[in-house]
């Protein structure tokens, strides 16, 4: 048995009603469901702002929201008006940006293998940052000055050794890792030896990155304290930490809020005689917990001495970070929130996949039916970004609901949209 969910993991303009009834930015979402169907993303547009605040506040030198969380262009607009930086890692994500209306000088532009056609892109937009990756980056991004292009201002990126506590798909800051430029083998020297004496870049920083839904500061003291032997000599003007601050997803769970990530990140720069500029890039911390998403419950399959599947109208297509990584989920009733959980169930998908499951062991309360709107909280990172047609099923709607009001700023796919791309179509 389970209590209610905890409001920790709700949006903070979440409330319940006399009746038990879920509203968020005083916006009832089993009427939302009604309106817009499901499955459907509903963002805190409050929230989203109180993190964007906090984290421009936790790093005055420069906090960049990390797009690949959760992009769309009313989602770059508003991280942009909270004044923060916008960090892109792909053409795609970098033309969002952009048809937004971001400043190009607003944007750090990213990615471990950036074509000559992105490096371009980027350079002719005149995004502020460029992180170079790889020695290939190198090569390119000097031809792409030669053919005269501006030269722009770049961060080495440097892969610190130190492994982070979190899933193996998620660490980026060890030495076997696809991106940067290790440390202890000495590339990452050498990188910035070669970058500072081109003539086609203008070096003004390092930059680290060590991972993913990292729960404790100390990994990122860590990497500062194994970085500072380099960064100190050289005193660019910019140290960049990255982002990869961990949060809760299920009850039981806690993880530091931007402000004390920020706090320790600076407090480790001073002390390893760091003087510059201390960037940071967060994302799931910005957006996680300001969504939930709704599904509507389908099918419902009680095999007697094993378990009983409920099945609902998504699945790995709007979240399949189960899938990849086993990430837990909590579920519940917007119907009866506070509602003590007593049964347990696992909560599955619509695509012909056995392991389509979205919460493998959820409690839920007792009179769950079919037809039943059922929510899963902190879904805001990785869920929309991550989706795809699978099943060639439909992608979400995504609604931002403040003030008592919602407006729709990603529709839902139609059949019609999947035909968009056929070649094949006469």
């Amino acid at each position: 048995m389970a209590g209610a969910v905890p409001r920790s993991l709700l949006p903070d303009g979440a409330d319940v009603d006399a009746s038990g009834r879920l509203t968020v930015a005083g916006c009832d979402v089993l009427d939302l469901a009604a309106e817009h169907g499901t499955p459907l993303f509903v963002y805190d547009e409050a929230h989203l702002r109180s993190r964007c605040r906090e984290a421009v506040a936790a790093f005055p030198g420069g906090a960049a929201y990390s797009t690949k969380a959760f992009l769309c262009t009313a989602m770059a607009r508003l991280a942009h008006e909270e004044g923060m930086l916008l960090d892109v890692a792909t053409g795609g994500e970098l033309h969002i940006a952009l048809a937004a209306g971001v400043p190009a000088g607003r944007l750090v532009l990213h990615g471990n293998n950036k074509s000559l056609a992105e490096l371009r892109s980027g350079l002719e937009a005149g995004v502020g940052r460029l992180v170079v990756d790889s020695d290939d980056e190198i090569d390119r991004i000097e031809a792409l000055v030669a053919s005269g292009l501006a030269p722009p201002q770049v961060l080495v990126r440097v892969t610190p050794g130190v492994e982070a506590h979190t899933h193996e798909y998620l660490r980026t800051g060890v030495a076997d890792s696809k991106f940067g430029f290790g440390l202890e083998s000495g590339a990452a020297a050498r990188a910035v030896e070669r970058v500072a004496a081109s003539p086609a870049m203008d070096l003004v920083g390092l930059h680290a990155h060590i991972g993913s839904q990292v729960f404790t500061v100390e990994s990122f003291r860590k990497a500062i304290e194994t970085i500072a032997p380099l960064a100190v000599p050289l005193d660019l003007p910019e140290l960049s930490v990255g982002g990869g601050l961990g949060v809760a997803y299920v009850t039981g769970e806690s993880a530091p809020s931007i402000a004390e990530w920020a706090e320790a990140v600076h407090a480790a720069c001073a002390s390893g005689g760091i003087t510059g500029r201390i960037t940071a890039e967060p994302g799931r911390a910005i957006v996680a917990r300001a969504a939930v998403t709704l599904y509507t419950v389908g099918t419902i399959k009680e095999i007697s001495g094993v378990r009983t599947y409920v099945a609902v109208d998504g699945g790995m297509s709007d979240n399949p970070r189960p899938v990849l990584y086993g990430s837990g989920y909590e579920a519940f009733l917007p119907r009866a929130t506070d509602a003590t959980r007593e049964v347990v169930v696992r909560v599955v998908g619509k695509h012909c996949e056995s392991g389509d499951v979205i919460v493998r062991d959820a409690h839920v309360p007792e009179g769950l039916a079919v037809g039943d709107v059922l929510a899963t909280p902190v879904t805001g990172a990785y869920g929309h970004s991550m989706g795809s047609n699978y099943n060639m099923v439909l992608r979400p709607a995504v609604v931002f609901v403040a003030d008592g009001s919602a407006r729709l700023v990603v529709r839902r796919e139609t059949y019609d949209d999947l035909l968009t791309r056929d070649a094949g179509m006469r």
